[in-house]
């Protein structure tokens, strides 16, 4: 499967950030995608880094305007693509949530970001309910995608849950970033930690994973911190946690992977880690912590 990550800087606008991303939507496809990924809340700068009600305007309604947008590309292009939005449920209900955009136009499925942080600058809680739509792939024209988003990278459990129903790929839109009072040793173990559970995931499930992160500088409103660095570095990694493709922590970018389908299949058969689960002694897993 050819597939193509859009990384990408987002200014204050949110019509050129939709129009910028359908040029380089135009630009994968041109390239041979069948599916594109974008990266986590691409309508907009991060506008979590301060608590503001009044940004819950820049949240819609799912079916809304960016389905519809990314949708009319999806079908115009005949490509899938996995599009990460702030979704209006109810007044005083949001939600952090990918929708995937079949080639005919039509919405194949969604997913509501499941955990959420609440660190300096990344202040989610104050903006969106944890999902309950649970961890279910997404069947498609290309595959069956369990899309998550940005922390949800972070834990295994979702990723194994994926994988048992089937999922083929594992795919994170992101944006994550430095900020400036780490020292560069601490912004680089951050990187690689974030690179390293990723590819964990790809080893521990025998499948690939696709993680399309932001880029550039996006100051805090508020004066409080310095802003974030997004540190760019979108990645596909292959079943056996392989680097396919990395991209640089500075630089817009967009690129098509073609990934090999098979290998999942033959990696399996090598590391049969499905096979060997003890399941029985699992039940653990649903404590909070065990003391």
């Amino acid at each position: 499967m050819k597939v193509g990550i859009i990384q990408q800087t987002c200014s204050d606008s949110i019509e050129d950030n939709k129009n910028k991303l359908a040029q380089n939507i135009r630009k994968a496809a041109s390239l041979g995608a069948q599916l594109v990924v974008l990266q986590e809340l691409h309508n907009s700068l991060y506008f979590c880094q301060t608590e503001n009600t009044q940004l819950f305007d820049l949240a819609e309604p799912i079916p809304g305007p960016s389905t519809e947008f990314y949708g009319a590309l999806a079908k115009e292009l005949g490509i899938v693509i996995v599009t990460s939005l702030f979704e209006r449920r109810a007044a005083g209900l949001y939600h952090n949530t990918a929708v995937v955009l079949e080639k005919d136009g039509s919405i194949a499925g969604k997913y509501r970001k499941m955990h959420i942080p609440d660190d300096p600058a990344y202040y989610e809680k104050f903006y969106f309910t944890p999902g309950d739509l649970g961890f279910h792939p997404i069947d498609t024209s290309v595959g069956r995608l369990g899309v998550q988003v940005c922390w949800d990278q972070w834990y295994p459990e979702g990723a194994r849950l994926m994988a048992l129903q089937g999922a083929e790929l594992l795919i994170y839109p992101t944006a994550i970033g430095y900020e400036s009072s780490d020292t560069p040793e601490e912004q680089e173990r951050q990187r690689e930690a974030w690179t390293t559970v990723q590819r964990g995931h790809a080893v521990a499930n025998g499948i690939p994973v696709i993680a399309v992160n932001r880029t550039g500088l996006e100051l805090d409103p508020s004066g409080q911190t310095n802003g974030i660095s997004f540190w760019g570095s979108s990645f596909v990694a292959g079943p056996q946690g392989e680097i396919i493709y990395r991209a640089p922590k500075d630089e817009e970018v967009v690129q098509v992977i073609d990934i090999d389908m098979q290998r999942s299949e033959n990696v399996r058969r090598w590391w049969p880690f499905l096979r060997d689960r003890r399941i029985e002694e699992f039940t653990g897993l649903t404590k909070r912590f065990i003391d």
